[in-house]
């Protein structure tokens, strides 16, 4: 018989680089989607609504603020390590004030990011050509095209523009 081996835990922070302060949401999701893929605990100094469920909804299995005692940095590498969720009481805080607030977020609504993006990709640029105007890799730019499609409810480039220009995005 043949002992189940635990998944790795990887300790991902979102700012990866001084590009972007979520670059590491594309990493998780890429981490996540690999097979086996490890289990992944967000530790990072970003305390954000958006960030946090965003990171769930990426993959991750926990979200714990940087500053958070070391204790219960070890207790939620080991609930996540067993494949349990954890969070720090902030970060919980964070999603259930998300998952209970009667406004819903729009799910249209583009960052300020998404939309300097959007105005590249309606030039007809590449995921690199993108990369390259904003100093951020083209997984990033590949994200952010990713969401922007995601978010306006479109399944290509160019259905992106378009469903831009009709909204005056750009």
């Amino acid at each position: 018989m043949v002992a189940a081996q635990r998944p790795a835990v990887v300790l991902l922070d979102l700012k990866l680089s001084t590009s972007s302060d979520s670059e590491g949401l594309a990493l998780c999701r890429e981490l996540t989607a690999a097979e086996p893929s490890p289990s992944v605990l967000v530790l990072t100094t970003f305390l954000e609504d958006h960030l946090v469920v965003a990171a769930v909804q990426a993959g991750a299995r926990g979200y714990v603020v940087k500053d958070v005692d070391t204790t219960a940095l070890a207790n939620a590498i080991k609930a996540v390590s067993r494949g349990e969720t954890a969070f720090d009481e902030r970060s919980m805080t964070s999603v259930v004030r998300t998952l209970s607030s009667r406004e819903q977020p729009d799910a249209h609504q583009l960052t300020d990011r998404e939309l300097t993006v959007l105005k590249l990709l309606a030039q007809g640029l590449s995921n690199q050509a993108i990369g390259a105007e904003l100093f951020i890799s083209p997984t990033t730019a590949k994200f952010h095209v990713g969401n922007i499609m995601r978010k306006l409810a479109v399944s290509s480039r160019a259905e992106a523009v378009y469903a831009a220009s009709k909204r005056a995005l750009i």
